[in-house]
């Protein structure tokens, strides 16, 4: 199965998203799909995956035009897609998921479905329990369970959406050998949208640039059997960055800010679920510190975050920020104060499906009760400006790409907060889009805010944190100097090493 994409066209209002691209993807290759936010990607694999129309152009199988509508119709085709977040119903467990998206949909008998579930779980090294709720799964054994769904349904193209974000470097590594045995020994395209340099660089046997809509180029990738040595991958990833933007960007550093008096204390915090056993925390943040939190998804920082920010219930322990005890106080009230919470569901938490971006800055307006639309819409602008995002005032936000999106999430935070409390700030971002984003987060602490953020990029918790609290199974490991501390030892300490 060969897939030819001709003369692709698709605009959003005055946004040409895909400019004529013209680009062959051939049978048994893992292609890498890349460009900086908002250069047309997702939007490409969408309109190859079935879920938007273009406005013009061709789609060819092996050489014949393909019309379709819908991603069912596509998975007719052979064409799926794996969305950044797994498409499953939190409710069922992964057997009713499977069921449920299979071909014969809930007419499928549970014993054959389990069998099927189980030869394709142990066929590629995946690790599911039939019976276990959705809701009790990692991001890395949705995604698997995603995978499994859309080989069961006969699928010979497989497009995956940023795949390697939140999961573990163990759960990456056993994705990627699925990957690769899918390529190498049934003949499918695999089609990878990221915006980590190193994973394309690992997996991937070509790549292909998008900027600004349009198609600027193609590249080989190093063979897999190569000694992939650090000059090599630093090389390769000097060339991506130059095709994605134009021109090389200077490493990535983090400028040297006074810590000031503590702003916020957590002492002897004690926060749980039903899945997870946490052990006491204490923490205090300066004024100017930024505190990284690490974990594999559902080890616990996120309950920690959560309850800092008094979203989460405290089951023991007390929380200071300001000078006040805020144990037992409403998010609302913290927020009055000067703490921000951040939260990494864009459009489920963040931000508001079917309101405009000029709406959005209505809701973080001063002065709520008579809203002066002229003088609203002026600010709109300038923060579309100033954060350099890609779409109109007058669009719906989730007309925007995730990283527009996250972009303009950052751009509704005060300007002078005391404390920030983010959820994976740069989630999705290409790697000029994130240095920007934490431009941005930097000059608030040099004004005195202090910060506490989660990242599965560990670069990025390496470069910007001051100190880095691990979280793993509900324990936590304080890195007090991470000047000293490593990718690959932080790596060894989120699998648990301590």
């Amino acid at each position: 199965m060969d897939i030819e994409l001709r003369n692709i066209h698709k605009r959003f209002g005055a946004i040409h998203a895909n400019n004529d691209i013209n680009v062959r993807f051939r049978h048994g290759r893992i292609v890498g799909i890349l460009g900086e936010n908002g250069a047309g990607k997702s939007t490409l694999m969408k309109i190859l995956s079935g879920f938007q129309p273009a406005d013009q152009g061709d789609i060819l199988i092996d050489d014949r035009r393909i019309d379709y509508k819908g991603p069912t119709a596509a998975i007719a085709n052979g064409i799926g897609m794996l969305q950044q977040d797994p498409l499953d119903v939190g409710a069922f467990t992964v057997l009713e998921n499977f069921i449920y998206g299979g071909a014969e949909g809930l007419t499928l008998k549970r014993a054959q479905a389990e069998a099927q579930l189980s030869d394709l779980t142990a066929r590629f090294g995946f690790e599911l329990d039939p019976h276990q709720p959705i809701d009790n799964l990692l991001i890395a054994q949705r995604q698997q369970l995603e995978i499994i769904r859309l080989l069961a349904l006969g699928v010979e193209t497989l497009i995956l959406d940023e795949p390697t974000t939140g999961i573990s470097a163990e759960q990456k590594d056993i994705l990627f050998d699925a990957l690769r045995r899918l390529a190498r020994d049934e003949g499918m395209i695999i089609l990878l949208v990221s915006h980590k340099l190193e994973d394309v660089i690992d997996l991937c046997d070509e790549v292909v640039v998008l900027r600004a809509g349009l198609m600027v180029g193609e590249m080989d990738m190093p063979a897999s059997d190569k000694d992939l040595t650090s000059a090599l991958i630093a090389d390769t990833k000097g060339q991506l960055v130059t095709m994605m933007f134009g021109e090389e960007l200077d490493a990535q550093s983090r400028p040297h800010y006074e810590i000031g008096a503590p702003v916020f204390i957590a002492d002897k915090l004690i926060v749980q679920d039903l899945r997870l056993d946490m052990q006491p925390i204490s923490l205090t943040v300066h004024a100017g510190e930024v505190i990284g939190l690490a974990g594999l998804g559902g080890s616990g920082q996120e309950l920690f975050m959560r309850a800092c920010a008094r979203i989460q219930r405290v089951n023991s322990g007390s929380l200071h920020f300001d000078g006040n005890n805020i144990t037992g106080a409403s998010y609302r009230q913290l927020f009055r104060r000067g703490c921000v919470f951040g939260a990494a569901g864009r459009l489920e938490e963040g931000l508001i499906a079917g309101l405009t971006l000029i709406e959005h800055t209505a809701l973080v307006a001063d002065d709520k009760l008579q809203i002066d639309w002229k003088s609203v819409a002026k600010r709109a602008d300038t923060r579309i400006d100033h954060y350099r995002i890609k779409g109109a005032a007058t669009d719906n936000i989730e007309q925007l790409s995730g990283g527009n999106q996250q972009r303009m999430l950052i751009g509704l935070l005060p300007d002078d907060p005391k404390m920030l409390i983010l959820e994976q700030p740069t989630r999705g971002l290409d790697v000029d889009s994130a240095r920007w984003i934490w431009t941005q987060l930097l000059e608030r602490c040099a004004r005195g805010a202090a910060i506490i953020f989660n990242s599965s990029d560990l670069e990025e918790l390496v470069t910007y944190s001051d100190r880095i609290l691990v979280f793993y199974a509900g324990r936590v490991h304080e890195l007090p100097d991470v000047s000293r501390t490593s990718i690959d030892e932080l790596g060894h300490l989120i699998g648990g090493e301590f």
